[in-house]
């Protein structure tokens, strides 16, 4: 397994295009990277630099415009589905205190009478960010191409057919967030940018800042830190792939800590894409993971519309 000697903590590095001539080993290396430590990085991608810094100039533009205007984006009662959540709205499940933040949300942009319109809100587009439309939805639509890639070594690795997910995805209520974590003004304040939590979907691409940050809790219960590369997009299991594949691909807890010293005076942007299933996909879980050895922990499905929701509750969106 390629380890990456530039990050801080050796999670995988692995290279995708290994998925169409060397099948078999990336996906045992993917599958047992994501069973160590429940993140991995990606190279070879394939998605354009230029592209991505054209997404983050967007949301950098969008998150410099006075607070009045931001906030003709917020969608009362619309649980930060889409549109502009303000700052010190959310907060981990179980956290006493609200994050240190502020996003956007842009969500599928799908057909007139699609039947998942009924839960999956339109998108907005703020008029005073001119590029803002067309380098958001192109990320997006990268990264959901790239997490459908990731998806199909994942169902290899767990013994489901290549296109398991495919199905259970194409119209998935997936999420690009544009965060900004503004300058710490007090260096007291008891929140923190990002408190200790785990992704609520199946996976999370992260086209992170490269300003430090991000850690990881280790099985060996130390927190660990993970800077984004050149050329690598983070790519981490959220609490559906957990609880689908009874834990055999673990949630792994994460935090964005605040800086010290002078760097508290700097905003950190990052842009994290949430792939999620379709809403009516049932979280059962899979067969091939549950053995007397590990007996099954979740009985009971719960559809990926019912989990979203009951979880945007705990983090105080809904």
């Amino acid at each position: 397994m390629t380890i990456a000697k530039d990050l801080p903590v050796n999670i995988p590095i692995l290279d995708i295009e290994r998925f169409d001539h060397d099948r078999a080993a990336f996906v045992e290396e993917l599958g047992k990277g994501y069973e160590e430590w429940g993140f991995a990085g990606i190279a070879n991608h394939g998605i354009d630099p230029a592209l991505i810094e054209r997404a983050r100039q967007a949301f950098e533009d969008f998150f410099a415009l006075p607070e009045a205007v931001k906030q003709q984006y917020h969608v009362p009662g619309g649980g930060g589905a889409r549109g502009y959540t303000g700052f010190g709205v959310e907060k981990a499940k179980d956290a006493v205190h609200v994050d240190l933040k502020e996003f956007w949300h842009v969500g599928r942009e799908l057909p007139p009478n699609h039947p998942a319109r009924a839960v999956m809100p339109d998108n907005l587009w703020p008029e005073e960010v001119a590029d803002f439309h067309d380098a958001t939805l192109a990320l997006y639509q990268a990264l959901d191409a790239l997490g459908m890639r990731v998806l199909r070594a994942m169902a290899l690795y767990l013994g489901q057919p290549e296109d398991f997910f495919e199905t259970a995805c194409d119209h998935g209520n997936s999420i690009l967030r544009g965060i900004h974590y503004p300058p710490v003004a007090d260096p007291d304040t008891p929140s923190v940018r990002a408190a200790a939590h785990e992704d609520i979907n199946l996976i999370t691409l992260l086209v992170g800042s490269h300003q430090p940050g991000l850690e990881i809790l280790s099985k060996k219960g130390e927190w660990v830190p993970v800077t984004t590369i050149e050329g690598v997009i983070v790519c981490n299991i959220g609490d559906m792939m957990q609880r689908l594949t009874n834990h055999v691909l673990p949630s792994t807890t994460h935090r964005v800590t605040n800086p010290a010293g002078e760097d508290r005076g700097q905003s950190r942007y990052s842009m994290p894409f949430f792939l999620h299933p379709n809403p009516a996909f049932e979280i059962r879980t899979l067969e091939s993971c549950i053995r007397p050895d590990r007996p099954n922990r979740y009985p009971e499905p719960i559809t990926a519309d019912g989990y979203l929701k009951e979880r945007l509750r705990e983090i105080g969106l809904m």
